[in-house]
């Protein structure tokens, strides 16, 4: 049977890396619900009606899915990790709490209405209910991000015996919840999401795209696959650059709050200054793979730049080397070549997004087959981008649950035994891979199924658009 401590860590990393698609959808989702539910009462143009409704049937299918597999994990840090839910539940359930009580039930209750609502409300309770809907899953995903950066940077809090076990003890809820990690996070993982939803219609698009102008095959509702990969590659010029600025002033943070973290990153050993970074690293050996130690990797890299990025600017600043840390460092290939992986993948997303407006503005947009084949290839990578981030973030954190306070090893459940954590263990795999198999099969059939018919739409006895300002003088160019 397989050690509970490694059985329990193979569990929870299962059912994250297939949890996180689900949220990953729908907070992506969420802005681009609310523009079309304006648009589509603004204008009253059939099209963003269409938009509405088939972003809304995959928003909602994620919803629930995700909602799903989230409450599990939560069960989880009580069922394989009951030691570090007694230390540190003071802090850590606090927000998870608040998430459910407060994100949660606003989302799921404006859902509701915006589901299954727009013949029932008028176009202000409507949109209001997109707007909360959003509202609610991002909220969700900040208290989510508090409870996980405390984790990485853990601030507020002292060490307090109780009943002959030290526990967490929360004294400063806003320096906690506020922590300097949180910041970064938040922001890094709400626009990751929004791109990764930008690339997964931008590539759906492109394909009936693709089909009708490229292949000259007949497309049903052609003008709606056209605005939606517009709509896509806007988003995706916004949130392409502004990623791998932002994950810039990441890195540093982290440079700064877990060194070790860094230096893994880096794949640096030795205490050195002047250390690149390497865009491209090729390992020269089988050792090198899991074994990577900059120096010895075949790769083009920017002199200084690893230096320059953990400084803020200074090319000759000194990182401090993995070997320092002793046992305390992580395990250095996965972070190191997922981190490579992550920050190769947005530099292809700023490349995709330019090319697509480069297209755009030379009027060859819908004509670009090579394009359409990029997009189509590239519809799932965004995901991806963040299943290696999540992978650096967590692994990078080891051997700490809670950064230089608790280790993992201290965490796991005192009376698990091998042998419940191995069932455990095949359990949720089954059970989880099995659920992303019918969603997968459930989203495909969706947009196989495309946007509904102008038949089906509903009808506009009056057209008069909500903001309309012409009784009052004004006209749409006010």
């Amino acid at each position: 049977m397989v050690d509970p401590l490694i059985a329990s860590r193979l569990q929870f990393a299962l059912t994250t890396i297939v949890h996180i698609i689900f949220p990953v959808m729908s907070m992506g989702l969420a802005p681009f619900l609310i523009y079309f539910t304006w648009k589509d009462i603004r204008t009253g143009e059939p099209v963003y009606e269409q938009l509405r409704r088939f972003w809304t049937k995959i928003f909602a299918i994620s919803f629930v899915v995700g909602t799903v597999t989230g409450i599990v994990l939560e069960f989880e840090f009580g069922t394989n990790f009951a030691a570090f839910s007694i230390a540190a539940g003071e802090l850590f359930g606090g927000p998870l709490a608040v998430e459910g009580m407060m994100a949660f039930m606003l989302e799921a209750t404006f859902l509701g209405i915006f589901v299954f609502g727009r013949e029932r409300v008028d176009d202000t309770l409507y949109f209001i209910s997109s707007v909360a809907v959003g509202l609610g899953t991002w909220l969700s995903a900040v208290w989510i991000l508090i409870a996980n950066s405390w984790m990485q940077t853990p601030r507020g809090y002292e060490l307090v015996t109780e009943g002959g076990q030290t526990v967490v003890k929360l004294v400063d809820p806003l320096a906690a919840y506020f922590n300097p990690r949180f910041g970064y996070m938040f922001v890094h993982m709400q626009n990751a999401a929004v791109e990764s939803v930008a690339l997964f219609m931008a590539g759906i698009a492109a394909y009936y795209v693709f089909k009708h102008h490229v292949r000259g095959i007949d497309v049903d509702n052609v003008n709606f696959w056209e605005m939606t990969l517009k709509i896509a590659l806007v988003a995706l010029l916004i949130t392409a650059p502004f990623q791998v600025y932002q994950g810039d002033m990441y890195a540093r943070s982290v440079a700064e709050t877990q060194p070790q973290k860094f230096a893994a990153m880096e794949a640096v050993w030795e205490t050195d200054s002047y250390v690149p970074e390497y865009l491209i690293a090729v390992p020269t050996n089988l050792d090198s793979i899991t074994d990577p130690r900059a120096k010895e990797l075949f790769g083009i890299g920017i002199p200084g730049g690893a230096s320059w990025l953990a400084s803020g600017g200074d090319p000759t600043a000194e990182i401090r080397g993995l070997n320092t840390f002793e046992s305390q460092a992580p395990p250095v290939a996965i972070v190191f070549w997922a981190f490579r992986a992550m920050v190769g993948l947005g530099f292809w997303f700023i490349l995709l997004s330019f090319w697509g407006g480069y297209r755009w503005y030379k009027g060859q947009l819908l004509n670009d087959g090579l394009l359409h084949k990029a997009l189509m290839g590239s519809s799932l990578l965004g995901i991806l981008a963040v299943e290696l981030g999540w992978i650096v973030t967590e692994v990078g954190r080891q051997p700490w649950v809670i950064q230089d306070v608790m280790k993992t090893s201290e965490a796991v459940s005192p009376g698990l035994t091998g042998t419940e954590a191995t069932i455990s263990l095949v359990g949720f795999a089954v059970v989880y891979l099995a659920l992303l198999g019918l969603y997968t099969y459930v989203i495909t059939r969706v947009i196989r199924n495309g946007p509904p018919g102008r038949e089906q739409l509903r009808e506009r006895p009056d057209r008069t658009p909500m903001l309309d300002t012409s009784a009052a003088g004004g006209t749409d160019d006010d």
